[in-house]
Formats: structure tokens, sequence, C-alpha cells
């Protein structure tokens, strides 16, 4: 990319990422749940990335952290994908975009409540448009894969039918300790889907 491209990228990206920072579409949302909280949106990302990594939600962690897994899921998933702190967090390299920005607040019974649906209709295409160097898309979870795979079904399913996706997408479960069953129940998960994750994360990364 020419450097004057480059640079129209990077303040496109910049005064974009200002703008959901700002967003308080949920704020009266956010507010009416137990937890009481006001919107903190977590972008990550930088025009240049090849890796897409598209999650749920931020947890209440990662609200507090203000940076993308910043929680046992995070550290799941970088097992996972076989990559270090320093590297997973190289925005030149990986966006992580969730399908909401903020976290959504915790239901009654203390589960996480669903990522709005607002925060994508609102933001990710534009998003989408700045990152046109995406070689290898994860999609985390549900939400992720019914917005970015048009034959998408339930989790296991989509997850089980990765070959027809890679090399340029993997789904994959969200890394939460509550799908440890999941794993359990599904060992060709790691035996077979890692191995092929790992050496496509780690050609895109060095590529």
């Amino acid at each position: 990319m020419p450097a004057n491209a480059r640079y129209g990228a990077m303040s496109d990206a910049d005064a974009l990422i200002r703008e959901i920072r700002a967003c308080r579409l949920c704020a009266a949302e956010f507010a009416a749940t137990p937890t009481g909280h006001a919107p903190r949106p977590v972008v990550w990302l930088r025009p240049g990335a090849r890796l897409l990594i598209a999650g749920q939600a931020p947890g209440a962690r990662v609200h507090a952290s203000g940076r993308p897994f910043t929680d046992p899921s995070g550290e799941r998933l970088r097992r996972w994908m076989g990559l270090e702190e320093a590297d997973f967090y190289d925005r030149s390299r990986i966006a992580i975009l969730p399908m909401a920005f903020c976290f959504p607040g915790q239901d009654a019974r203390g589960g996480d409540l669903p990522p709005p649906r607002r925060c994508a209709a609102t933001w990710r295409a534009r998003l989408m448009a700045l990152l046109p160097e995406i070689r290898l898309m994860l999609l985390v979870g549900g939400h992720a894969q019914r917005w970015h795979l048009r034959d998408a079904a339930r989790v296991t399913e989509t997850v089980a039918a990765w070959r027809s996706h890679a090399p340029r997408v993997f789904p994959l479960p969200h890394p939460s300790w509550r799908n440890t069953g999941w794993l359990k129940r599904n060992p060709w998960f790691e035996r077979e889907l890692l191995p092929q994750l790992r050496a496509r994360v780690r050609e895109v990364m060095e590529g």
C-alpha cells in the first residue's frame, strides 16, 4: 500500500474508532441491567491487520481493563492460536472486533447478556471496509458465525464443518470455561482443527 494511502486509511480508522468510543446508543439498556454500568466500547484494530478475531462482546473483566480478551477466555484463545500475548495484541497484524463493543451486562442469574444487535448494525460494515488486507478470520461463537457465514447453523455443526471454510475462515466455539464440557464431548476439535488453525495463524502472522 502506498504511504499516502496508508496514511489516509489510518486517519479514517482513527476517526471511526473515536466515534465508536464515544457511542452511547445502549446507555439506557446497560443502566437498567443488574450491573448498572455505563458503556465502554473496546475497539482494537489498525487498517493493515491480516487476521481478524470476530468475537461476541466484552465481559466484565474486559470492561474494567479496556483491552480485549484480558480474561481466562483470552488465555484459552491464545493457546488455541499458539500465540504469546505480545503477538496477540499486535494491532498491526491482528484486529479484534466483537459483534458488540461494550459489555452488555448480566441477567438476574449472573449470566452475560447477548450482544445488542444495534452495535453490529451501526458499526460493523464501516469497520470491515477499513480492513482490506484480512487473510484469516476466526469467528468465535454463534453471533459472529451467523453474521459472517450465510450457511451458519448451530455452533457445533458450524465448527464441525470448518474444512469447508478454511483456510480463510475458522469458526470456533467460544473459549469460555463454560464450554469445557463441549470440548470434552468434541475431542476432534483439539485433535483435528487446532493443529490446522495454529499452522494457518503462523503462516498469516509471518507472511
